[in-house]
């Protein structure tokens, strides 16, 4: 057996396989010979064919069977020796077997694409961009959820005439006759001149308007109609009120302290503001977290740039996926791939030489984590620790093991990326809620 590498670009290789006959002909003809033992083939006894009939019926598929093990392991065996990186997966080139004549010859040579890249070299003495955030609220955040609670949790009434914020349920129908709909129309989304005509209406009123310059932003969304019928709604229409709903906020007292955190946990109005400012500030720290985890990559990637093998990894990403992504599809999601690939490696190569691993107690604690978060939010929290050991095994077992190495690649990647925080001490910053919106945007 003979092995090449030919590095054609900084990037991309060839490897060469020849193989002569002595590579593989005994193993070829001890599974033949294995055949010939079990065989049944008609006009002889089971196990007696001769070997040369067995050889006829099944020596090619035996063949093939064998030197792509053989290429498989000497290829794998070659790659693990080299010092640079290999991405993806080695591409045979498909011309090589559409050439061979399983039956004649006697030597083979096969060929294969490779992407890769050189050992990477990572410092954490530059200077990174990146910040690390922390977010403070304002009392407007605060206002706002309260203001959401009394809604969520406010009775709703009928009353005789509307005013603002109402609801009128009713019949929308065009003057010509094209369109028709009984719909709810939220008069907080019209505009400050056309809302006057439905202020102070009655059940059986009819009022006459333009729907696509009375409300504001989407009209599809704010009358929860298809985006179709939406673009319908232009020129001279008439909406019949049927009711008027009104939602009475709820008012700031025990049985609505109970409803909203549950029994006795909190008795007062202070005490009510203080528990929701703690939760949204819990939430959006979460996000803060997530945000300055993917700045502090980017920073690192920004200053790792690697050079990746473009066209290798976009081939091997259509042919890997049997056709379930075109080449316009690997195209436009390449950049996202990249960056993630880069990162991956990154990250890798810190763990190595930091000796920095994932424990299977980080993997269990992780994973106990994101299942109470889980169990918590619908509801099920009381049901948590007791069965906890019954939700930890059916997640890590499940998906047929992948759900395991994913938490273990998440720890060790949490892990990473908490030393390389505090190798290079990004700058801490307190932000309220707008500055973090407007970072999310740019």
């Amino acid at each position: 057996m003979e092995i090449t590498l030919d590095k054609h670009a900084a990037n991309e290789a060839s490897v060469k396989i020849k193989l002569e006959e002595a590579d593989y002909q005994s193993k070829v003809d001890a599974k033949i010979k294995d055949y010939a033992k079990k065989a049944t083939i008609k006009g002889f006894r089971p196990g007696k064919a001769p070997f040369g009939m067995v050889k006829n019926l099944y020596g090619t598929s035996v063949l093939l069977e064998e030197i792509n093990g053989i290429l498989s392991k000497s290829l794998n065996d070659y790659l693990k020796e080299q010092e640079f990186e290999v991405l993806g997966d080695p591409l045979p080139l498909e011309e090589d077997s559409q050439s061979i004549d399983w039956k004649k010859q006697k030597e083979f040579e096969f060929e294969y694409k490779i992407g890769f890249v050189d050992k990477i070299n990572v410092n954490l003495d530059q200077k990174f961009d990146a910040k690390n955030y922390t977010v403070e609220l304002s009392d407007k955040e605060v206002d706002v959820a309260l203001d959401n609670i009394k809604k969520q949790y406010g009775k709703m009434t009928n009353p005789e005439e509307s005013g603002e914020n109402d609801f009128l349920y009713g019949d929308l129908k065009a003057d010509d006759g094209s369109y028709e709909e009984t719909l709810s129309l939220p008069l907080k989304d019209m505009d400050g001149r056309s809302v006057k005509k439905f202020l102070g209406v009655k059940k059986g009123d009819s009022i006459s308007f333009d729907p696509s310059k009375a409300i504001k932003g989407d009209l599809a969304e704010a009358l929860n109609i298809a985006k179709e019928d939406a673009e319908k709604l232009q020129g001279n229409f008439t909406f019949t009120v049927q009711n008027i709903n009104r939602t009475e906020e709820a008012t700031l007292d025990q049985e609505l302290f109970d409803k909203v955190f549950g029994p006795n946990q909190v008795s007062t109005e202070a005490e009510f503001l203080k528990k929701i400012k703690t939760i949204l500030t819990e939430n959006y720290q979460k996000e803060v977290t997530v945000y300055n985890e993917e700045q502090l990559k980017e920073s690192l990637i920004k200053n790792h740039p690697l050079d990746l093998p473009e066209d290798f990894l976009k081939e091997w990403l259509v042919r890997a996926n049997e056709g379930k992504f075109s080449k316009e599809d690997v195209e436009k999601e390449f950049p996202a791939y990249a960056n993630q690939l880069s990162w991956s490696l990154l990250s890798n190569q810190i763990a190595k030489e930091n000796e920095i691993k994932a424990e299977h107690e980080d993997v269990l604690e992780k994973t106990k984590a994101m299942i109470r978060e889980q169990l918590a939010s619908s509801g099920m929290g009381s049901q948590m620790e007791e069965n906890m050991d019954m939700f930890l095994q059916n997640y890590l077992q499940g998906n047929e093991g992948k759900n395991y190495m994913q938490m273990l690649t998440a720890v060790q990647n949490e892990k990473v990326l908490n030393f390389v925080r505090e190798q290079v001490k990004p700058k801490e910053e307190k932000i309220g809620v707008e500055k973090f919106k407007e970072l999310l945007e740019n």
